[in-house]
C-alpha cells in the first residue's frame, strides 16, 4: 500500500512540473526523499511516468496530432534532433558529472534569472502561434532544449524561454513545448525502458499504473491552466521559485538531507 501511495503522490508531482519551467527531475527527487521512496525501480518509475503527462498532451491536442499536420510533424521532428543526437553523444558524461547538488542547484538559480532576463516587459513577437513556425523556427528551439540535458534547467523551461527569446509569442512558445514534450518524452522513456529493461517486474504493475494514471490526470489540468494564464501573466513567479528551489537543493545537500544523485 505505501508503493501504491508512493505512486499516486509521485505521480501527482510529475504532471504538475513536467510543463512548467521548474524542472520535474527536481521536484521527483525531493518528492520521492520525501516520501522515503526507495524501490530498485526508482529511476526508470521517474522517466516511465513523464509516459502519463506525455499522454495528457497527445489527448488534449489530438485534433493536431491525429490529422495530417505535416507542418506540425515536420517541426517536431526539426526540434527533437539537436537533443537526441547530443544526449547520445553526451548523456553519459552528464549524468556522471553534473547530476551533483552544486550543478543543480547552480542550474535551478541561473535558469530562474534568465526566465526574469527574457521574459521582462512586454516583448514583440514575431511568430504569434504555432501554425506560423517555420523549420528554423523549430529548429532554433531544438538547441534551445539541449539545455534541458543539464540536471536542474527543466525542458519545458528550456524550449519555452528559448521560444521566446527566439521570437515565438508567450502561447506558441508554451504549446509548442508541450508538442515537443511527445517525441522527447517517449524517445527518454523507451530508451531508458530498454536499457533497464531488467528493472521491471510485474508485482510493480500496480504502482507503475497508479503513477502513470495520476501523471495523466494532472498533467492535462497543467496543460489546461497554463495556457490560460499565459494570455495574461508572464513567468517570473517561476523565476523566482525556481532560484528559491536551487537555495533548497544547495541547503538539503549540504545537512545531507536530501541526495541529489541519480544511481
Amino acid at each position: 500500500m505505501k508503493n501504491l501511495f508512493d505512486a499516486l503522490i509521485l505521480g501527482i508531482v510529475e504532471g504538475l512540473t513536467e510543463f512548467l519551467p521548474i524542472s520535474s527531475t527536481g521536484h521527483l527527487i525531493l518528492a520521492g526523499e520525501l516520501l522515503d521512496f526507495k524501490s530498485p525501480s526508482r529511476d526508470v518509475f521517474y522517466i516511465a511516468i513523464q509516459t502519463g503527462a506525455m499522454l495528457a498532451v497527445v489527448w488534449e491536442y489530438r485534433a493536431r496530432f491525429f490529422r495530417i499536420d505535416l507542418q506540425l510533424w515536420r517541426n517536431l521532428i526539426v526540434a527533437f534532433m539537436p537533443a537526441a543526437i547530443i544526449g547520445l553523444l553526451v548523456g553519459g558524461l552528464i549524468k556522471t558529472y553534473l547530476f551533483k547538488p552544486v550543478p543543480v542547484a547552480l542550474a535551478f538559480i541561473i535558469g530562474g534569472l534568465i526566465i526574469l532576463w527574457v521574459d521582462r516587459g512586454e516583448r514583440t513577437a514575431r511568430v504569434e502561434s504555432t501554425q506560423a513556425m517555420t523549420a528554423l523556427d523549430a529548429l532554433k528551439v531544438g538547441f534551445a532544449q539541449c539545455f534541458a540535458l543539464i540536471p536542474g534547467t527543466s525542458r519545458s523551461g528550456a524550449t519555452i524561454i528559448g521560444g521566446m527569446l527566439f521570437g515565438l509569442s508567450r502561447k506558441a512558445a508554451t504549446e509548442f513545448s508541450f508538442f515537443l514534450a511527445v517525441p522527447t518524452l517517449i524517445a527518454a522513456g523507451a530508451y531508458d525502458s530498454w536499457r533497464n529493461r531488467g528493472l521491471f517486474f510485474v508485482e510493480q504493475a500496480g504502482m507503475w499504473t497508479v503513477g502513470l494514471v495520476f501523471s495523466f490526470v494532472s498533467a492535462f489540468l497543467v496543460i489546461r491552466w497554463l495556457i490560460q494564464y499565459v494570455a495574461t501573466h508572464d513567468f517570473r513567479w517561476f523565476a523566482w521559485y525556481r532560484i528559491a528551489f536551487g537555495v533548497v537543493v544547495l541547503l538539503t545537500a549540504y545537512y545531507g538531507w536530501v541526495d541529489w544523485t541519480v544511481d
